[in-house]
């Protein structure tokens, strides 16, 4: 009988981080794989809050958006520290050149991949997104998709997020991880 190779797995024991659109699911989907891979768990955004005392929305309107990348690029350097976790990245903290190739250099990078309409309907339960606040939802992120979609290709890989529970998601990940 004939047997396929299998691939070696592309993770190599650094951190995973999940990149992708708001509403793609990084966070609930980096604690259950986080969970399943039994490694610790770290949301960019909670650790952001935390180091300014305020929400990414008070960020956002208190100082503008290029404060909120400059910290958030801090604190990521501070996260990508060569322990093994999982972290969940904000929307936008692969576009900036510095913050892309820390994540790029050390971590697995996950680009987590679903359409403008699947996200639009996730992102219309909450309105805490600064980039969608008074916005069509839909209009916003098919943009957002056309300008950062080429940078998120940039991750080693892609794993679509379909209208279906995270786990699914989760499932897709650890296969592609060879786990």
């Amino acid at each position: 009988m004939l047997q396929t190779p299998v691939e070696p797995s592309p993770w190599d024991g650094r951190p995973i981080a999940l990149i992708g659109l708001m509403g793609v699911g990084k966070s609930t989907v980096g604690r259950r794989l986080a969970q399943r891979l039994r490694l610790p768990f770290t949301d960019a955004d909670q650790e952001i809050e935390e180091a300014a005392g305020l929400s990414v929305a008070e960020i956002f309107e208190r100082y503008g958006e290029d404060h909120f990348r400059d910290g958030e690029r801090r604190v990521i350097a501070r996260l990508v520290d060569g322990e093994c976790k999982v972290i969940a990245t904000g929307g936008g903290a692969f576009l900036n050149a510095d913050t892309r190739a820390l994540i790029l250099e050390r971590t697995l990078a996950i680009w987590l991949d679903a359409e403008p309409q699947v996200l639009a309907e996730r992102v219309r339960r909450r309105d805490t997104r600064p980039l969608l606040r008074g916005k069509d939802p839909l209009a916003v992120l098919t943009e957002l998709a056309r300008v950062r979609n080429p940078l998120y290709a940039l991750a080693p890989l892609r794993i679509v997020s379909h209208q279906a529970p995270h786990d699914a998601t989760v499932n897709d990940i650890m296969k592609a991880l060879g786990k």
